[in-house]
């Protein structure tokens, strides 16, 4: 690639951030789509029933047409709703999950010269986690949104629901991971990586941090058996029940998102990402085609905890509220606290 040599600085990180965008959309896009027929498809198979297998091959094409078919849907907007904010929900639940990914490195290098241009990274901030977790919180914002502006008890309470189980979890995975980078001593995501390659997986390491941060991956999620701000036995469909058309695809496609993001996160943060501790793949990639390879087991990582979310769907029956509450307040919690105490009295043990 002579012609980067042509460019300026400023040019250059313009030309290659917007090429590595078009990259994260253009693979997360299909992969939302496929997300959603793989649910169903898995689901079928647990249940042992045909899923969807008419349209296209094998019915590839099913999601294509589920997208067609929400876009062609009458948009009824009922007249007693708040119409700035319930068209502004939507985009906020989904827009957040989209940001995360942008600090998640999903491969090394698409190259030998190992410049900043071919890091496999939209946004390589030195403070990465605490960037996820500053915009995961804001997702909250679309839920509350939605349940506000539809004048709906059924909505209002699944908002209120959604607030609640979203800030109790928050805070148990935000202290899940503060033993990692008590071990690590980084922020950065990558540099995370880095450390996993030297020193093998935090998951070895950490694997009580990895179950707190996986179960409040379904709270934040709002999936089964967390998903009560959606309990159609309660509450009809929950913070989105007067939506249709698009806006509520939007909704259920920001679902997937979500899973997508916090699989990522996992997949970074437990498992050394774009790493395999065998045949010399846990080391940056020297060319272009190791790049992609790299690429393909994050991204293969990545599908491992997305079959895992589905799975869990269709196997364990929803709590009740007041287990859910009760499991992130009082046990949860402390168990996350005790968990950083061991971890700096171990660190100080070693190095004192």
């Amino acid at each position: 690639m002579d012609w980067v040599y042509y460019l300026t600085p400023s040019q250059e990180f313009l030309v290659f951030s917007i090429v590595k965008v078009a990259l994260v959309v253009g693979l997360l896009l299909p992969m939302i789509a496929y997300s959603v027929m793989a649910e169903r498809r898995i689901s079928a198979w647990i249940q042992g029933r045909v899923g969807p297998n008419r349209v296209g091959p094998f019915g590839l094409l099913q999601p294509i047409a589920d997208g067609i078919k929400s876009l062609l849907k009458e948009d009824f907007v009922p007249d007693h709703v708040r119409k700035c904010y319930f068209w502004l929900a939507p985009a906020l639940t989904l827009i957040p999950s989209f940001l995360v990914l942008a600090v998640v490195p999903f491969g090394s290098y698409l190259g030998p010269e190992r410049e900043a241009w071919s890091k496999m990274v939209i946004a390589d901030l030195n403070i990465g986690i605490l960037f996820t977790f500053g915009i995961v919180s804001l997702s909250v914002y679309g839920i509350v949104l939605a349940g506000y502006a539809s004048n709906s008890k059924y909505s209002f309470l699944g908002g209120i629901r959604a607030t609640a189980q979203m800030i109790s979890y928050e805070i148990s995975m935000g202290l899940a991971v503060i033993p990692l980078f008590m071990l690590t001593g980084v922020l950065n995501l990558g540099e995370v990586i880095a450390y996993q390659v030297e020193h093998g997986w935090l998951i070895w390491k950490q694997p009580i941090s990895f179950i707190l941060f996986l179960v409040a991956a379904f709270a934040e999620t709002n999936r089964l058996p967390f998903d009560l701000p959606e309990s159609e036995t309660e509450l009809v469909s929950g913070y989105h029940t007067e939506y249709s058309s698009m806006k509520f695809a939007l909704f259920f496609l920001g679902e997937y998102a979500a899973m997508i993001a916090v699989s990522a996160m996992m997949v970074t943060l437990f498992f050394g990402g774009w790493t395999l501790p065998i045949f010399g793949l846990d080391q940056p990639a020297i060319t272009f085609f190791g790049g992609l390879l790299h690429i393909m087991i994050f991204l293969g990582k990545v599908l491992v905890f997305m079959v895992l979310f589905i799975w869990i769907r269709w196997m364990l029956p929803r709590f009740r509220y007041d287990q859910l509450m009760d499991l992130g307040w009082t046990r949860f919690l402390p168990l996350a606290f005790v968990n950083i105490i061991v971890t700096a009295a171990w660190l100080w043990a070693q190095y004192r």
